[in-house]
């Protein structure tokens, strides 16, 4: 049946409209302007006057519209990182980790992260379409282990990046960066062994054109050398994988007979931890070993590897908040930031 002239029309056949920018203002008693500085920038506003705009968002449930702000200031609200898969045949799940913490932080802040694939032989492919496209604002760059030809590369075109490690073979750059000590998480892991009355501790770890693993391997020599403990013949440099660890340790524990393991990475551990079974030999009771990144895997293999872990969630936050300081007017540097890690103590490395 139609509607007559004099009906009033039902509100439930009339789609709501969501509230304005000019229905906060008249509720406020504020000009539109007032309104959009108390969105954008609130500092140029009294205590008092922002106040009242901001209970009468609250009262409307006024949402600024983001796509029309962007398309005034050219922002697209997104950070660009470029993501691979873990490798085959390894432990290593630290980014995928360390991308949720990423999406969770840059979400509080108002921005979205936007992965993209690139060349795994190229370190520095698939930033060049997003930055001439301008689809993101800034990067958030992973892959420092490589060593920096993508930061050099974002420099030099004056791009925005906030780098996941340091800058190794290029310390004389200014862009921010946070990173994980993983000197002292190696020297953690040594020095619970030591307490726990071993002397004998091997190091397994990366090749040493690896920044990383050199500055893993420099924490358990430390460590080992303050207590007056040898380290000759009980270190090895190899590829991270299990095989490899498997490998390395069925030769230390034939040559030199350590009581105990420190690893540069999960993986490498997994492969001491085949090596100990081969033998009949019982990870914590007869031989310990501590891993690096605290993995699904150390979680969940029987009676659990003790592992360093590294604090992500608090990475991704100063990730964000040096994002932040790059793209605010005028963009504020961050220094560098180089976050403390913990150890996970599991069975791997206690007597039972």
């Amino acid at each position: 049946m139609s509607r007559t002239a004099d009906e009033p029309l039902s509100l439930g056949t009339i789609p709501v409209s969501p509230p304005t920018l000019a229905d906060v203002a008249e509720l406020a008693g504020v000009s539109r302007q007032t309104v959009s500085n108390a969105v954008n920038n609130p500092e140029l506003l009294r205590a008092d006057t922002l106040r009242r705009v901001q209970n009468a968002i609250a009262d409307l449930g006024y949402s600024p519209n983001r796509a029309a702000r962007n398309l005034r200031t050219r922002a697209s609200h997104l950070v660009g990182m470029r993501f691979t898969p873990a490798q085959e045949g390894t432990a290593n799940a630290l980014m995928d980790r360390f991308v949720h913490s990423l999406v969770e932080a840059s979400a509080e802040a108002g921005y979205h992260v936007l992965l993209f694939a690139g060349d795994p032989t190229d370190p520095v492919s698939g930033y060049d379409d997003l930055l001439r496209s301008t689809a993101v604002d800034a990067f958030v760059v992973t892959d420092t282990f490589l060593g920096n030809p993508q930061a050099t590369w974002l420099e030099l075109r004056r791009a925005p990046f906030v780098a996941f490690g340091r800058p190794w073979d290029t310390p004389e750059s200014t862009h921010p960066w946070v990173d994980v000590d993983g000197a002292a998480g190696a020297a953690l892991a040594t020095d619970h062994l030591i307490e726990a009355d071993h002397t004998k501790i091997a190091w397994v770890g990366w090749r040493k054109d690896s920044w990383i693993g050199e500055d893993r391997r420099s924490g358990w020599s430390r460590a080992m050398r303050s207590r007056g403990l040898v380290t000759s013949g009980l270190a090895c440099r190899v590829e991270d994988a299990v095989a490899s660890g498997r490998e390395a340790a069925g030769r230390l524990l034939d040559e030199s007979g350590p009581t105990g393991f420190v690893c540069a990475s999960d993986t490498l551990a997994m492969g001491v931890l085949h090596a100990l079974d081969e033998r009949g030999l019982q990870p914590g009771r007869d031989v310990a070993v501590v891993g690096f990144d605290d993995s699904q895997v150390a979680q969940v293999v029987p009676g659990g590897l003790t592992s360093v872990r590294q604090p992500l969630e608090d990475v991704a936050v100063e990730v964000v908040r040096a994002l932040a300081g790059l793209l605010a007017t005028p963009p504020k540097m961050v220094p560098g930031v180089l976050l403390e890690p913990t150890l996970a103590v599991r069975g791997s490395s206690q007597r039972r």
